[in-house]
This record gives C-alpha cells, structure tokens and sequence, in this order.
C-alpha cells in the first residue's frame, strides 16, 4: 500500500467500530504504527510500559504538556492522557504510516498542532444502528448507554469536520474504503 500521508487520524463515536477496523488495519499492514499514549493513570494488570501506554507520574506529564511534548492531551476521569509528539515524529521520520485512534477533541487538537495529519471519521450507517451495536455489547449499565448515546449524537454532528467519512455499515467495506484513503 503505497502512502502519502504520514498521519492518520481515525476517529468516531463509541461503538461504531474504529477499535476492529483498526486491529485489522494493522494486521494487513506492517507500515502502519498506531501511536501509543501516555497516561498518568496507573497500569492495569499486564500492561506494560511503552507496549500499552506511557506512565507517567502527572508532574512528567505537565512537564511534557508546558513543552509542547503532545500533539494532544487531555483529562478524563481524573488522570491525563495523551499522544506523545516526540515518539509519533520519531516513527514519521522512520517512514510509518502513524495511526492515532482518537476521540473527538483530540482530534481537533491534532488538527491545531499537527495540520499535516488525514482524518477519517468513522460513521454508523443510521443512529439506530449505533444504538444496537452499543447496547448490544452488554457492557454497560442503561446510564452509561444513554451518556454514549448523548455523546455520539454530539460527535456525529462534527463529522463534515474532517477530511473524509467512512460508513462503517460492512467491516470489509469499511476496511476497504480506509485503505484507499490512506493510499492516496
């Protein structure tokens, strides 16, 4: 797969399938390197430092954010997260393909800070649809459905925001339209 764009940005509401397409981009594609955050929150049980995520302590963390050391960042639940510039620029120069899986504020501070990146947004084929798949994974509780369902129609409104949409109605489909994106 030949490529001119060195930074992909994938991004989507939850449950819409960016996690799969991902996984089975990488799989197909040895080229591609899908950034590793950095986070202050502790590891969980069998990750590992530089494999899973970056931990960090949070003054390293607001050491990195005050010398411009993320292409994005932010707080959720208490702990920061964020995409280390350093590492992504290391892995561009080596000549990867670097994939952010992202949300959508991050997204658009990629957009700020790193102009040059391709953003892709991943697309249910109705809100019906997404609202299946959500509750369909019985993993939730009804609150924390309905706050993803909140947050997706928030984030499905933003999508003429980025440089292309892809409907994930199909996984091939999908996967298909993503690698033609990113090979052009």
């Amino acid at each position: 797969m030949a490529n001119n764009k060195g930074l992909i940005i994938i991004t989507g509401p939850s449950g819409v399938g960016k996690g799969t397409l991902v996984k089975k981009l990488l799989e197909e594609n040895k080229n591609i390197w899908l950034s590793i955050s950095a986070t202050t929150r502790l590891p969980r049980e069998g990750e590992e430092n530089g494999i899973d995520y970056f931990f960090l302590n949070k003054k390293e963390f607001t050491d990195l954010v005050a010398e411009n050391g993320f292409i994005e960042w932010a707080e959720f639940a208490g702990n920061y997260y964020g995409t280390p510039r350093k590492e992504v620029q290391n892995q561009l120069s080596r000549g990867k393909i670097v994939l952010l899986e992202i949300e959508l504020e991050g997204a658009r501070q990629v957009r700020e800070s790193f102009a040059e990146g391709f953003q892709i947004f991943i697309a249910p084929p109705s809100f019906k649809e997404l609202e299946k798949r959500i509750r369909g994974r019985a993993t939730d509780s009804e609150e924390a459905i309905l706050k993803r369902l909140t947050r997706a129609k928030y984030e499905l409104k933003a999508q003429s925001e980025f440089d292309a949409t892809v409907i994930n109605n199909n996984l091939d489909v999908a996967l298909l339209e993503i690698k033609k994106l990113i090979a052009n």
